[in-house]
C-alpha cells in the first residue's frame, strides 16, 4: 500500500490533469474555438468535454482506494452527502424551471455543484462513525 504522501500526490498529479484538460475546453469552447462545429462533431466534442469528469471521479476512487481506513471511511461519507445534496439542490431547482419559470440552469452544472457541496460539508463530517 502507497504511503499516504505518495497517495496524495498521485492524487494531485491526476486530478490536476483531468481537471485542467476540462477547463481548457471548456474556456476553448466559451471563447468560440469550436463554434463552426457541425451536429456529428458537437455530439463527439460533448463526449470529450466529458471524459475528464469521468477521469477525475475515478482518480479520487482511487485516491479513496489507497488511503487508510480512516480517510476512505470519512471521504466515503463526505461524498455520498455532497452527492445528496447536490440531487435535492438539483431536482429543486428543475422543479422551479417547471412549475414556477425559473431561468435554465444546464446540467452541465451538476458537476461543479457537487464538489461545491462536498466542500461546505466536508468540515461537519469529522468523524468515521
Amino acid at each position: 500500500m502507497p504511503t499516504p504522501s505518495e497517495t496524495n500526490r498521485k492524487y494531485f498529479i491526476r486530478a490536476g490533469l483531468f481537471l485542467g484538460a476540462y477547463v481548457a475546453m471548456n474556456v476553448a469552447a466559451i471563447t468560440g474555438a469550436f463554434d463552426g462545429m457541425k451536429p456529428r462533431g458537437a455530439w463527439g466534442f460533448s463526449l470529450v468535454v466529458a471524459a475528464p469528469i469521468i477521469g477525475h471521479i475515478w482518480s479520487y476512487l482511487v485516491w479513496m482506494r489507497d488511503s487508510d481506513e480512516f480517510v476512505r471511511i470519512l471521504a466515503a461519507k463526505r461524498f455520498i452527502v455532497a452527492t445528496g445534496v447536490t440531487l435535492a439542490i438539483a431536482s429543486i431547482w428543475g422543479f422551479m424551471e417547471l412549475y414556477a419559470k425559473a431561468p435554465h440552469v444546464s446540467a452541465a452544472m451538476v458537476y461543479p455543484l457537487l464538489w461545491a457541496a462536498f466542500g461546505i460539508v466536508s468540515p461537519f463530517i469529522r468523524t468515521s462513525h
